[in-house]
C-alpha cells in the first residue's frame, strides 16, 4: 500500500493501481528510447506487473502499532514483504522471462546491502534467479544485450518513480517534496544529456517534466481511497478502508 498523510485522513493507493499507472506511462515513452524494439512488448509487461506480489495483501492493509498509522511498503514487515516478492517474481517468471529478470533486478536494488536473514536469503534465490536467466536469454557474454537491459531496468525505475511522484505528493503542492524526489529522478538518460529529470505540479492535475521520453501529453486516472482517521478509531483500519469509496485522482503529464 501506499499511504500518504493528511491531517484528518490517510490516501491509500494500491501497489497494483499504481503500477498500471507505470504501465501508462511507459506505453507512451518513445519507441526509440527502449533501443531493443523487439523487447517493448516485455519491458512493458515487467512495469505493468513489478508490484505483483501486492495485489493480495493490499486488499487487506495492516495497522502499524508501534508507530500508529497504516503500514505502507516502505515500513511493511520485512518477512512479509519478501514473500509477496518471491511470490510476484515466480507469477512473472511465468508470464515472461526477460519481464520477470527486470523485476529481480528492480526489487533486488532495494535488497542487496540489507543484513537481516530473510533478506539475505531473498537476495541469494534472486541472484541465483538472475543468474539462471542471464543464461537462458542469452545475455551472459553479451555486452550489447545486457547494457540494453540496464536500459530497460531504468526505464521500468523511472516509470515507477513517476507514478509514485503523483501518490505521494500533495496535487499542486511542491513545497514539502518527498525525500525520494529532491534531487531529482535518480534515472539518468541520454535524451536528458545525463542530467536528472525534475519532475513538479503546475497546478493540482498538471505536472510538468524538465526532460521527458514521452511522445505527447498523457493523462491518467489513479485511483484511490481516503480513509478517515476518526472512521479508523472507531471502526479499525481495514474495516474502515473497505467502507471507503474509490476516488479518481486525474493527472496530465506535460
Amino acid at each position: 500500500m501506499i499511504v500518504f498523510e493528511r491531517d484528518k485522513s490517510y490516501i491509500m493507493f494500491t501497489q497494483d493501481d499504481h503500477a498500471q499507472i507505470s504501465k501508462q506511462i511507459a506505453e507512451c515513452c518513445k519507441d526509440d528510447f527502449y533501443y531493443d524494439s523487439k523487447h517493448i512488448e516485455e519491458v512493458i509487461l515487467a512495469i505493468q506487473e513489478h508490484d505483483r506480489g501486492w495485489i493480495d495483501p493490499d486488499k487487506s492493509p495492516l495497522w502499524n502499532d508501534k508507530s500508529e498509522e497504516p503500514f505502507s511498503f516502505i515500513d511493511y514487515p520485512t518477512d512479509l514483504k519478501i514473500s509477496f516478492y518471491e511470490k510476484g517474481l515466480d507469477e512473472v517468471e511465468e508470464m515472461s522471462k526477460y519481464a520477470c529478470l527486470l523485476c529481480s533486478l528492480h526489487y533486488s536494488s532495494f535488497v542487496q546491502d540489507a543484513e537481516e536473514p530473510a533478506v539475505q536469503e531473498f537476495w541469494d534465490i534472486e541472484k541465483q534467479r538472475q543468474e539462471r536467466l542471464y543464461k537462458e536469454l542469452g545475455i551472459v557474454g553479451n555486452e550489447e544485450k545486457k547494457e540494453t537491459l540496464m536500459y530497460h531496468l531504468d526505464l521500468l525505475k523511472f516509470s515507477d518513480f513517476l507514478s509514485l511522484f503523483i501518490c505521494l505528493h500533495e496535487p499542486g503542492d511542491n513545497k514539502k517534496k518527498h525525500p525520494f524526489f529532491k534531487n531529482g529522478f535518480p534515472q539518468l538518460f541520454l535524451f536528458a544529456t545525463d542530467e536528472p529529470i525534475i519532475a513538479g505540479w503546475e497546478n493540482e492535475e498538471l505536472v510538468s517534466l524538465s526532460f521527458s521520453p514521452l511522445k505527447s501529453e498523457l493523462v491518467v486516472k489513479m485511483p484511490y481511497k481516503e480513509v478517515m482517521k476518526d472512521q479508523i478509531e472507531k471502526d479499525g483500519l481495514l474495516q474502515a478502508f473497505k467502507n471507503t469509496p474509490v476516488t479518481i485522482r486525474k493527472v496530465t503529464f506535460k
